[in-house]
């Protein structure tokens, strides 16, 4: 998977493209010389464990027949103080969902994401991620 990144200003403000177009602008904040016109790298990935975390569950709950009328993830993290880099150090989600699900099956669903499936999770946690979840059906 290509992606290319250009600089977009004479500061700290990155786009990132996709071999199929899409794009994300990256940025520092303010303190650190940015603009503040983006999401920051770090945060990236914390987004990221959640659309690949979200892609599995819904992708399980549909072969057992669950009807998913709303689903939202809220990513809490904290990175290693004084520490260059800074890692994700621990990383809390909480997976809301809400629809003809059985708690239990959202329960499971959520598991084998979070401790099979997601390579974004796999990534995380072999760089010493510590995570934490708590899954609200309906």
């Amino acid at each position: 998977m290509l992606i290319e990144l250009k600089r977009v200003d004479d500061d700290f403000s990155f786009e990132a493209k996709d071999a199929f177009g899409h794009t994300v602008r990256m940025d520092a904040g303010p303190d650190s010389g940015g603009h503040n016109a983006g999401v920051r790298p770090m945060q990236m990935l914390l987004m990221g464990i959640g659309g690949c975390s979200g892609i599995d569950i819904v992708s399980i709950l549909r072969k057992q027949k669950q009807t998913i009328d709303d689903f939202s993830i809220e990513i809490d993290g904290n990175r290693e103080p004084g520490k260059e880099p800074s890692l994700w150090e621990n990383v809390s989600l909480i997976f809301k969902l809400k629809g003809d699900i059985d708690p239990g099956k959202a329960q499971r669903a959520v598991a084998l994401s979070m401790e099979k499936y997601c390579s974004v999770a796999a990534t995380l946690r072999g760089s010493g991620t510590h995570f934490t979840w708590t899954v609200i059906v309906n």
